[in-house]
């Protein structure tokens, strides 16, 4: 609709990583809960536009995205050289906390897809009791490779083109094709090497096998939803992931691929709409058992 203004608010916030500071930027709608939500690899903050948008989800709880450094409108730090970008297990869960402290954002809700569903895990490892819930969409402990990372940053061949290639079939066919097309664009839009320097963490760093079994969801609740479309992350590896954490959540969501949030956006709301009622009610719950 012409004329139309969407409620979400972008600024930048200075976050010191590993010491030195980031500009950061970021995206929230909303007051309650905090809710902080991680882009996949190679794009950025966009592919939660409709959840930022959402006006019962707004009401309830505070949507934040932001743009992980080297992605969308966050700069690389200011001393880099030019140096190969390269994301790790330690600096991507340190950037997360990072960012959650320069906003002071108490016990928030983490929900990432793909590497974000990935570093979840981690977060549930190694700094539960931080959080309020924990959301994995896409997320396994270790998926094996399945793409040839040499092409997606070379002198001979468009970058941003063979990156949207590569993940162009990951997206269910159901989805609509406006929607298609928006996710696959942000993917055509990543800084050179950036999609590869993400999945070093995916494909060598992360693998987190051996590793989710310590996971306490007593401490922090878990919650991992895939599309049954997903040949990324399958099914098959989120239940196996899960059967490895007692009290996991584990939702296969029909008609959805590896980007629930930006290829099919209403669809994907009627899978995380309980999961963050639940939450809400837990939250409630919880802070009804403190006056008691």
């Amino acid at each position: 609709m012409t004329g139309h203004i969407e409620p979400m608010v972008g600024r930048y916030v200075h976050v010191e990583i590993d010491g030195e500071t980031h500009r950061i930027y970021f995206e929230e709608n909303g007051a309650g809960i905090p809710l902080v939500c991680l882009h996949t690899a190679g794009s950025d903050g966009r592919q939660w536009r409709h959840l930022l948008a959402d006006e019962a989800f707004a009401k309830k709880f505070r949507i934040v995205a932001f743009d992980m450094p080297w992605h969308g409108k966050s700069n690389p730090p200011a001393s880099w050289t030019g140096e190969e970008y390269r994301l790790t297990t330690a600096r991507y869960t340190q950037t997360i906390r990072a960012f959650c402290k320069a906003l002071a954002l108490e016990k928030p809700v983490v929900m990432g897809c793909s590497i974000g569903g990935r570093i979840v895990l981690n977060l549930a490892i190694e700094h539960a009791a931080e959080f309020r819930a924990l959301i994995g969409l896409e997320a396994a402990d270790f998926q094996a490779p399945w793409y040839d990372t040499g092409w997606l940053h070379r002198p001979d061949v468009h970058g941003g083109e063979v990156c949207a290639a590569l993940v162009s079939g990951l997206i269910a066919p159901q989805s609509p094709d406006a929607s298609r097309r928006e996710t696959l664009w942000c993917y055509m839009q990543s800084g050179p090497g950036v999609f590869k320097g993400d999945l070093y963490f995916y494909r060598v760093d992360g693998d987190l096998r051996g590793r989710v079994e310590g996971i306490d969801t007593g401490v922090c609740p878990l919650y991992l939803l895939t599309g049954e479309y997903d040949f990324s992350c399958t099914p098959d590896d989120t239940r196996r992931t899960a059967a490895a954490i007692k009290g996991a959540s584990v939702t296969i969501m029909e008609q959805l691929g590896h980007f629930p949030m930006s290829e099919n956006p209403e669809q994907f709301r009627r899978y995380i709409a309980p999961v963050l009622d639940q939450i809400l009610e837990q939250s409630i719950s919880d802070r009804q058992g403190e006056y008691r």
